[in-house]
């Protein structure tokens, strides 16, 4: 396959790439699916904003490790010390990748919503004792806007038509907050939109917060594995990203930043290893990310998040730009191209936007168009309000739409058969039949096998499982 250098396409365009190769290798690459006419194709997985496959330097490093596992911190034992210091090895690693300062901490979580909720705990109260106040756009992912939602006094700024007067309608908010005498503790700001990729001018942002006192936390779930990212560089308080969405699948997040609000704050699980001593009638706490990482730590998770940290870290930035780029940009234009098609967009005049691709077909609800795009052509994309509602609702989509998205996992075969496929759905039509089982669009009577030995006796979709139980991001009138 053509390297992103060798490439003739640009952003934008509509020559193909179909013979744009992957960045680095992910496990499953070369895994079938199989499709309702009785055909194999190979999984092309668009659906990376939610959960990226693992890189192969990943799933490789904890193939070595596992001989290795063993309990962490409180072991004299040899490989309990090898797991102790491969554990914090690897959040010295997640720390630098990321530009932590010296003084900041690096917490191990379980993912980004994790973190969030840990850091809402940890929110300074006035001096009447009331909670912190936090500023937040609702343009979030629900991770990154119930936590305050919920526990603080939060603000809710609508996002203006373009990313500048976005950045004027913060700076003018935080202004007017500390000029009333009750200045915002934390902004609370998404690094790029889990819906449209779409990306803010953080460290203009920073710097008009830090003006007036204010902190800002950033949620780098959609950014930091698609961008270089430095919180030395853009001044960012707090950082929350997952391990999940960073090529490194194996139950770890994290919350990198500034100590003093983390150790004065309450401990965010309440067990071993928090502690340095207990007593009948009082505790005394930790200091430092051991205050927040009670129990046995997730060491094979951190391992693997440090691993995809190396992996990443040894790809040129600018390269790694690019080749999301050209992606996207090729899915834009080829969709763009095709009659009925929308594409979600937020601010024209966003400086960059990560791989990220989302939009409706008329005539077709969204779980329609997933439901055969992946049954049809072995292609996986999310569909729904993507955890953010107030974002959808206010843009016109309470609908819901379809989001695409790519990684360096992502060949060009895969954009261009997904682009072929909506051009086939709206010239064509499906050739299966579907329905909608408790909220899902299902294939009626589907042929498709589960993988062996997996122990499932049917898809997911086909046993149909109540949306009050499982789904909380469908169109607002399933």
């Amino acid at each position: 396959m053509t390297t992103l250098t060798e490439h003739p396409a640009c952003p934008g365009t509509d020559a193909t790439v179909a013979d744009l190769a992957p960045l680095l290798p992910v496990v499953g690459h070369e895994t079938l699916a199989p499709l309702v006419d009785g055909r194999r194709v190979p999984y092309a997985n668009l659906d990376v904003a939610a959960s990226a496959p693992a890189l192969q330097a990943v799933a490789d490093r904890i193939t070595r490790t596992l001989p290795l596992y063993a309990s962490v911190h409180r072991g004299a034992g040899y490989l309990s010390q090898v797991s102790t210091s491969l554990y914090e090895a690897a959040r010295r690693t997640i720390g630098a990748f990321v530009g932590a300062r010296e003084d900041d901490a690096t917490l191990i979580v379980r993912n980004t919503t994790d973190a969030l909720n840990l850091l809402a705990g940890c929110l300074p109260t006035s001096d009447d004792g009331a909670p912190g106040r936090v500023l937040v756009l609702d343009v979030e992912h629900h991770a990154n806007f119930l936590p305050w939602q919920r526990g603080a006094d939060a603000t809710v700024l609508t996002g203006r038509a373009t990313a500048a007067e976005t950045v004027v309608a913060l700076r003018d908010e935080l202004t007017a907050g500390a000029t009333s005498g009750r200045p915002y503790a934390l902004l609370a700001l998404t690094g790029a939109s889990n819906v449209t990729g779409e990306v803010l001018p953080v460290a203009d942002i920073v710097a008009a917060a830090h003006a007036v006192g204010t902190r800002v936390l950033l949620d780098g779930a959609q950014l930091v594995p698609h961008r270089r990212f430095s919180l030395a560089g853009t001044g960012v308080d707090y950082l929350a990203f997952s391990g999940h969405k960073t090529y490194a699948p194996f139950g770890a997040g994290v919350l990198v930043g500034r100590r003093d609000w983390l150790d004065a704050g309450t401990p965010y699980l309440a067990g071993g290893g928090a502690v340095r001593s207990v007593r009948v009638d009082g505790t005394e706490w930790h200091d430092g990310p051991a205050r927040h990482e009670a129990g046995s730590p997730n060491v094979l998770g951190a391992v693997a998040l440090a691993a995809a940290c190396e992996a990443l870290a040894d790809v040129d930035g600018e390269t790694l730009r690019e080749h999301e780029n050209v992606l996207r940009g090729r899915l834009v234009a080829g969709l763009e191209t095709i009659d009925g098609v929308e594409i979600v967009r937020l601010w024209p005049d966003a400086a960059d936007a990560v791989g990220v691709v989302t939009f409706t077909v008329d005539g077709y609800e969204p779980g329609h168009v997933a439901a055969y795009l992946s049954a049809e052509h072995g292609v996986g994309v999310r569909d729904g309000r993507f955890c953010a509602h107030p974002l959808l609702s206010r843009l016109g989509y309470g609908a819901g739409a379809v989001r695409s998205s790519v990684g360096v996992g992502t060949a060009g075969e895969e954009v261009e058969r997904l682009v072929a496929a909506v051009r086939t759905l709206v010239t064509e039509g499906p050739r299966a039949r579907y329905d909608v089982v408790d909220g899902l669009w299902i294939v009626v009577d589907d042929p498709r096998p589960v993988p062996e030995g997996s122990g499932l006796e049917g898809l997911l979709a086909t046993a149909g499982p109540g949306r009050d139980e499982a789904f909380g991001c469908l169109p607002e009138d399933a």
